[in-house]
């Protein structure tokens, strides 16, 4: 999978602690202040290196990850809560709890290029023409097609497309060796979310979740959801479906007829539910009723109710043997549990702005990272569990959808439609 191995050539200038056109080894005043008009100016247009930078960084050796990054459940073991083995080292990396520095001139692109316009500035403008801010990324290609915001990206098993749906009511499928759009799907709604299970696609949709089967070609639509289906989730052999009127509905596999059958619709969430994460024998639902409800997949009953976050629960994940969720109230949660299988909250990490979507996937070096959206139209790339900061990725609008994929990949897709591909790559200063 090459996307046709196309680049986009990022305008970065040098990187931290390389050599300098400037003599006079200070930094510009002026350009801290976002106003240098001088080209050429004798001055930096960069922060000087931090001597100590690495010296403070946790070894990653010691981390949840060792021995090979792992995006387990947090039923798996390995100890947890207050008490457990790992808990005390989150947000203990550099950036990991600094919001001060985020904001800096250089580390903003330029909003012409951003939008797509043309920058009169070119060379010589002071903002970085780019797509990211990071060295441990690379944008690959853009795909483009979509007419409205992308809500849900997949990767089916034995599948050569990438598949990607949007509120313009479409299913794209991408060629994974050309980045050419292969095809087009009407599915005759709004795409609320996507997933892929073995050969199996899911779309949520209004009132019905679409289902295609990509080595039987089977096609069946269920029903049973009232509005929206916003997310979608697999386990212990059942789909589950978020709908908007605040329940959760099951349907389970059948071989002797061949189709999803109705299995139960757990209720409980006051408003919509809008997120759900399968750990272990657990389901995890995130709401606009600002809670988190905990499900027991045996008995499809609700065992803890999670009220710490003040806003809608965006998106919810399962690292190792914690849950992260992330809201609209800027902050970014790692719950683990207790002595008496409770979850509670570990370490809260706050943001900026909203937060939107969370994915979890292994940078070049197998180490763990946390990619997470907000409603500023950036992406932060988080190292876990120290949450040092790895860089950023901006979009036109919010991105929405974030899904990784095989050999180093990760996809994004935003509000405008547009999708983009990224690869890993190694970033010297993280060996």
């Amino acid at each position: 999978m090459d996307f046709g191995n196309r680049r986009v050539h990022n305008r970065l200038g040098p990187a931290p602690g390389a050599a300098s056109s400037s003599s006079s080894g200070k930094v510009c005043h002026h350009w801290r202040a976002g106003r240098c008009n001088r080209f050429p100016c004798p001055f930096l247009h960069s922060e000087l290196p931090e001597a100590t930078a690495n010296s403070s960084r946790p070894n990653q050796r010691d981390g949840p990850g060792a021995g090979g990054h792992v995006w387990r459940n947090p039923n798996s073991g390995g100890g947890g809560g207050r008490g457990g083995s790992g808990s005390n080292r989150w947000g203990r990396g550099p950036g990991g709890a600094d919001v001060a520095a985020r904001n800096r001139v250089q580390d903003r692109p330029c909003k012409y290029f951003l939008a797509g316009e043309h920058c009169s500035y070119g060379e010589r403008c002071r903002y970085p023409h780019t797509y990211c801010m990071s060295n441990s990324i690379t944008l690959l290609t853009p795909l483009q097609g979509h007419e409205q915001v992308v809500t849900g990206i997949a990767l089916p098993n034995g599948s050569d497309k990438l598949y990607s749906g949007s509120r313009d009511g479409t299913v794209r499928l991408w060629d994974c060796q050309t980045g050419q759009c292969a095809g087009v799907l009407k599915v005759g709604g709004e795409v609320g979310c996507m997933i892929s299970e073995g050969p199996w696609v899911f779309v949520g949709m209004p009132d019905a979740v679409k289902v295609w089967n990509m080595q039987t070609q089977a096609e069946m639509n269920l029903t049973g959801p009232t509005g929206q289906v916003y997310a979608l989730a697999v386990g212990n052999e059942l789909l589950f479906a978020a709908t908007q009127d605040g329940r959760i509905l099951a349907w389970r596999f059948s071989a002797a007829t061949n189709c999803f059958e109705p299995a139960a619709a757990l209720e409980g969430h006051q408003l919509a539910v809008v997120s759900l994460i399968v750990g272990g024998m657990r389901l995890y639902s995130g709401s606009m009723d600002k809670t988190i409800r905990v499900w027991d997949l045996a008995t499809l009953q609700c065992i803890q109710t999670l009220s710490d976050h003040t806003s809608v629960v965006m998106s919810l994940l399962c690292w190792d043997q914690f849950l992260l969720s992330c809201s609209l109230d800027k902050t970014i949660k790692v719950w683990a549990a207790t002595e008496s299988g409770k979850l509670e909250v570990t370490y809260t990490h706050t943001e900026d702005n909203g937060a939107l979507a969370l994915a979890g996937m292994p940078d070049a070096q197998s180490k763990p990272v946390l990619v997470c959206s907000l409603n500023d139209n950036t992406a932060r790339l988080y190292d876990l569990p120290s949450f040092s900061d790895r860089g950023k990725i901006f979009g036109k609008q919010e991105i929405r959808a974030i899904q990784t994929g095989p050999g180093g990949l990760f996809f994004t897709g935003d509000g405008t439609g547009e999708l983009k591909v990224w690869q890993w790559v190694i970033d010297a200063s993280q060996t």
